[in-house]
């Protein structure tokens, strides 16, 4: 009650600010209050008039002089000393005659009114003067930059013209706010549409004479028959730029940064129903893209992030082991969790996260049916709540074309994962080490991988950019010939040139710390020997998940689910003894006492050559249910 009473208190009441200066009401106001007081206190106190008159005098120069340093109108300037001097003129007048009478006041009255308007009117007349002025000077850039847009306009007109053989409008020209470069709309004549002009973009560009590394690009306008060209004019690929260090949280709703286009402009990859292929030769700077795709992965707050790397988990080590060693603590002294959240380094592992996606996906269907009616979608909503899993392979795309019986299984999982966990918030970045026909052979992954990366580095080898990039046209691997740069295509933008951004290890130590609040403590560790392997941190149990074995084989002990960390639902081995091996038993290892099955023996009578029912023999059964 004292809060509420004293609140409205203070709000009652106008609000006063008595560091504004004085307007047209308010000056005038105080000039004619002052003038009075001088002019009562003078006669009463036996003042000489000429005071007054010479106060007056002094403040009618200095306003003058005031008015000339800001470069004040000349009617501002008269006007401010005449008020002084009218105002010094009565003041000196009431002295004489006596403040009191109703001359006196009605002459002072008449005189505020009229230094009121005076001043009202030269406030607006400085103010259309300062506006006009301010318009001067932006046609003046104006007819400057329109005079440099016809030039360039007049340029590619007669360029488009002699080596395309085409006639184009201009209808406008527009400079990149980054410097690096322009963007032409164009109406081609006779129904021409834009690839016309794309397929001589390399022509264009060398005609224009554009730095390396800087292209012309066509690409398709508002409509079929308008055209938009973009024009690099510097080479912002060339030079290595560092990952931003603004670790703000992201969401795979509204994009992931990869990298930046020849605009310098970031490209963002949206992932929420997409899944990504990345290729790159050795040395093209294929794992930094790793690294760089990971850490906004990180940095999201929608999204657990699993990774697969068969070499030994290379590519998710340094996203792991900084946490796990405590080398990194934060600033309150609480341990740093990974920036990764599972990480398979072994088959065994990897073929042990495939079938807990497939869980995972299968189980929200079910489990989700009210929020989707409720969200009136066929699409999981995900959230920090119910995070989207990514799951990162390294060199996944060669598994899919592996003729290895292991890898196919393995292929077979990788797939079913695509196929089946869109809706339900699980999607695959694949790698690869080139664009050939075996990598993109499979119809899953060109139809799924909307989102693709070529690292080119000048690498002309495997790099077949017409299979990466089909319906692309103008697109050579000589034009980014830097390591860490290449071509990106998404469903928002067509294939162009762009380069991701160089992580080092230290800057992924940074990250790791900053987004560690993102993602859910490790629920347990397993070492095997002295490389340690993290299972995702999912929480306590809630409920049991039928997971029977089935009659011909063994099955892992039932998997718990509940919320994890943010309220995350998603699957859990239970810990194993200590020196099982991770990601699957060693051969000859025991199984645990959960994992095993009572067996009887039942009679199976043994036909005879001729039919008849031999001696019967016993056969372990497995238990029903």
């Amino acid at each position: 009650m004292t809060t509420n009473a004293t609140a409205t208190k203070q709000s009652s009441g106008p609000v006063l600010d008595w560091t504004a200066g004085h307007g047209p009401v308010t000056g005038a106001l105080s000039a004619t209050t002052g003038a009075f007081a001088l002019a009562t206190t003078g006669a009463a106190t036996a003042m000489p008039p000429g005071w007054a008159l010479a106060a007056g005098a002094a403040g009618a120069l200095g306003h003058t002089v005031a008015g000339l340093r800001v470069r004040n109108a000349g009617s501002t300037l008269a006007t401010r000393a005449a008020s002084w001097l009218v105002g010094a003129g009565w003041t000196t007048w009431a002295m004489t005659h006596g403040p009191l009478t109703w001359t006196a006041l009605g002459s002072l009255a008449t005189l505020g009114i009229g230094i009121g308007a005076a001043a009202r009117s030269t406030a607006l007349f400085e103010e259309a003067r300062e506006e006009e002025a301010l318009a001067a000077e932006q046609r003046q850039i104006t007819a400057e930059l329109s005079a440099e847009r016809r030039a360039i306009a007049a340029e590619w007109v007669e360029r488009i013209q002699r080596i395309c053989g085409i006639t184009v409008r201009v209808l406008g020209v527009e400079q990149w706010p980054t410097g690096a470069g322009y963007s032409l709309d164009l109406e081609p004549a006779g129904g021409i549409t834009y690839d016309r002009i794309a397929q001589d973009s390399a022509r264009l560009s060398a005609d224009a004479r554009l730095p390396h590394g800087c292209t012309a690009v066509a690409s398709p306008g508002i409509h079929q028959g308008r055209v938009i060209v973009d024009v690099t004019t510097v080479n912002v690929l060339m030079e290595e730029r560092t990952y931003p260090t603004d670790y703000a949280p992201l969401s795979l709703l509204s994009g992931i940064p990869w990298g930046y286009r020849t605009n310098a402009e970031n490209v963002l990859a949206h992932l929420r129903e997409q899944c990504a292929l990345v290729v790159g030769p050795t040395g093209s700077g294929k794992t930094n893209m790793v690294h760089t795709i990971l850490a906004g992965f990180a940095r999201a707050e929608d999204v657990l992030t699993w990774v697969i790397d068969l070499n030994a988990g290379s590519a998710g080590l340094p996203w792991v082991l900084p946490a796990h060693n405590g080398q990194l603590t934060r600033e309150d002294g609480t341990p740093v969790r990974p920036g990764v959240d599972w990480l398979a380094g072994t088959y065994d592992e990897a073929v042990l996260m495939l079938e807990a996606a497939v869980r995972v996906a299968k189980q929200r269907k079910m489990a989700y049916q009210d929020l989707l009616a409720q969200a009136n979608t066929d699409l999981l909503p995900v959230s920090a709540k119910i995070p989207q899993i990514m799951l990162v392979i390294d060199e996944g795309a060669e598994i899919l074309a592996s003729s290895d019986r292991a890898m196919r299984k393995l292929a077979e999982k990788i797939l079913e994962v695509i196929r089946i966990a869109r809706a339900m918030g699980v999607r695959t970045v694949l790698t690869a080490l080139g664009a050939t026909g075996a990598v993109l052979g499979n119809l899953m992954i060109r139809r799924e991988a909307k989102v693709r990366v070529a690292l080119t580095g000048g690498e002309t080898e495997g790099m077949d950019l017409s299979k990466m990039f089909p319906g692309t046209r103008g697109l050579r691997v000589d034009q980014g010939p830097y390591k860490g740069a290449g071509f990106m295509a998404t469903p928002e933008s067509p294939a162009a040139l762009f380069k991701a951004w160089r992580i080092l290890p230290n800057q992924i130590r940074d990250i790791i710390t900053a987004t560690s609040d993102r993602h859910p403590p490790p629920r347990h560790r397993v070492r095997h020997g002295s490389r340690p392997r993290l299972r995702p941190a999912l929480g306590r149990g809630a409920h049991r998940m039928d997971a029977r074995p089935h009659h011909h084989q063994h099955r892992p002990a039932p998997r718990h689910w509940g919320a994890a960390g943010r309220g995350r639902a998603e699957p859990v081995r239970p810990p194993r003894a200590a020196g099982a091996a991770v990601g699957g038993r060693g051969a000859g290892a025991p199984l645990p006492r959960a994992d095993r099955r009572p067996v009887r023996h039942r009679p199976r009578p043994r036909r005879s050559p001729r039919g008849a029912a031999g001696p019967a023999r016993a056969e372990p059964v497995g238990a029903a249910g």
